[in-house]
């Protein structure tokens, strides 16, 4: 049986139904709008602000004339800010081979893999939230074979017949975001996928860093072996002069078992010194990501190190600098967007609809053109019960803002504290290099002046040995203190930013007003 349905028998003129549709459309969007209007978000209001300058009373370390710590500092990042520091400032070590592990280690380090991932997936979500926004469109199609009742309301020669029908349609959808639900949830997202790009600097600036100290810990320590092979054959010498000293019976039993004892004390402290010597170069191959692999290490004098001078890299910008706070602000300011959308879902949600196709009841008359049927109108919803879900949305959202926010401020604390400390250790240590290098040189003069009285014989041997023993603990004491001092640099750079520029500028900062 074949039968044909004319699907338009009971649509009205166009003109009309296009007239009835925004009547209809205008008064269920005052409805709604005054419905909306009742939403309730007493008692949900976000509690933290970001602290200024003032509120942190920073007082101005030695070596900093002005240190901005108010928010505008950070989110100026990326507006003619220029960087203090270039973002391979471990260059200026003069180092190749700091230079060759800092470069693997950018290449192949997990945490940075794992860093640039967590981009990916943020910006995806972003994406994500950003197809929320437009139109979707989708393609329908499908066929039925179905036997009609015969006591329903179709009547003959449809009703207790047997048929196939079908549908080949576009339909097609658009939300129309007029309270700003989708646009907010997508700065949101933005937010978030801008905090992961700083994340990822930041832990860049911190796996240079670990580089850098750790190859510095590894040449002092090596300074110092070569100190403790001195030492060691200084003991080796002491020794023979007090056994040939005791043979002559000038020196005691004692004296002998004291030069005897001092011999394996030094062989441990250089074997002690072997020790950490291999497992500092272990931690450079885990941070090049390469814990199985032997390194190619050539051994350069701390003296041929130089110093970055970083005295003239400190601004007023040092916070904007800092990667770390950048991320904190940024998810502050996604925080604040996620407010804004979770206030948006007690509105009403306003959905233009549409949809244009064939049906028909018998597949043969499908495509013709009697059987085409299209139909455009929004749908509007308004939530007004939902047994709390809403509102404690908005409350998750609110701690979620006052979180980031204090977040931030906690950031910004310890950036402050960080560079305090670098510049605090630098000029004590500065001071400590001072005061050694005194002491080193007179007993280097002492040295020298008992050199001279055992070439005019006035001293013996031993009294040089004892003598030298004192310069050797002076080196000691020097590279200890110039290890200290370019870990210092290392850390300071860091705490600096470590070259870090913020390339996107973050949202204006009273998006994080609300009350």
């Amino acid at each position: 049986m074949t039968i044909q349905q004319n699907t338009f028998a009971a649509v009205p003129r166009a003109p009309v139904a296009v007239h009835r549709l925004r009547i209809i459309a205008m008064a269920s969007a005052m409805a709604l709008g005054a419905l909306a209007g009742c939403a309730d978000f007493s008692g949900i209001t976000p509690q933290s602000q970001l602290r200024d300058a003032d509120s942190f009373g920073l007082t101005t370390p030695s070596g900093i004339t002005s240190v901005n710590t108010s928010a505008n500092a950070a989110e100026n990042a990326a507006i003619n800010v220029p960087a203090p520091l270039d973002n391979q400032w471990w260059r200026a070590f003069g180092d190749d081979t700091l230079n060759q592990l800092q470069a693997q280690a950018l290449q192949a380090n997990p945490s940075l893999k794992l860093a640039q991932a967590r981009i990916t997936a943020a910006q995806a979500a972003a994406q994500l939230t950003q197809s929320a926004t437009g139109p979707q469109l989708n393609a329908q199609l499908s066929a039925t074979r179905q036997r009609y009742t015969a006591n329903g309301a179709i009547a003959p020669p449809l009703a207790g017949a047997i048929e196939s029908s079908g549908t080949a349609q576009l339909a097609g959808s658009w939300e129309l975001d007029f309270f700003g639900k989708n646009s907010a949830a997508l700065q949101a997202a933005l937010g978030n996928a801008r905090a992961a790009q700083a994340d990822a600097q930041a832990a860049r600036v911190l796996l240079a860093s670990q580089v850098g100290q750790t190859y510095f810990s590894w040449v002092g320590l090596n300074e110092q072996r070569a100190l403790a092979n001195r030492a060691l054959a200084q003991h080796e010498e002491t020794l023979q002069l007090v056994q040939d000293r005791f043979n002559a019976g000038l020196d005691t039993p004692l004296d002998l078992r004291q030069a005897q004892g001092a011999l394996p004390e030094a062989r441990l402290q250089r074997e002690l010194l072997d020790e950490q010597i291999a497992l500092t170069r272990n931690a450079l191959a885990a941070l090049v990501g390469a814990p199985n692999m032997p390194l190619a290490l050539t051994y350069k004098a701390q003296a041929a190190i130089m110093l970055v001078p970083l005295d003239k890299l400190i601004s007023a910008n040092l916070l904007s600098q800092r990667a770390d706070v950048t991320a904190a602000l940024w998810r502050a300011q996604a925080a604040d967007q996620g407010i804004s959308a979770a206030r948006a879902q007690f509105y009403p949600n306003i959905n233009l609809n549409a949809f244009a196709g064939f049906s028909s009841i018998g597949l043969g008359q499908l495509l013709q053109s009697g059987s085409q049927q299209w139909g455009v109108g929004p749908a509007i919803s308004l939530p007004l019960f939902d047994s709390g879900r809403l509102r404690a949305n908005l409350g998750v959202k609110t701690a979620e803002r006052d979180a980031a926010v204090e977040s931030y401020n906690a950031t910004v604390i310890n950036a402050i504290h960080d560079v305090a400390d670098q510049l605090a250790s630098r000029q004590a240590i500065a001071r400590q290099q001072a005061e050694q290098a005194q002491a080193a040189q007179a007993a280097q003069e002492t040295y020298d002046a008992t050199q001279q009285r055992y070439r005019s014989g006035l001293l013996n041997a031993l009294q040089v040995l004892n003598a030298e023993t004192a310069v050797l603990a002076q080196r000691r004491q020097a590279a200890d203190l110039s290890t200290r001092a370019l870990q210092n640099q290392v850390a300071l750079a860091r705490a600096l930013g470590g070259g870090f520029t913020a390339t996107t500028p973050p949202a204006d900062r009273e998006t994080l007003s609300l009350k």
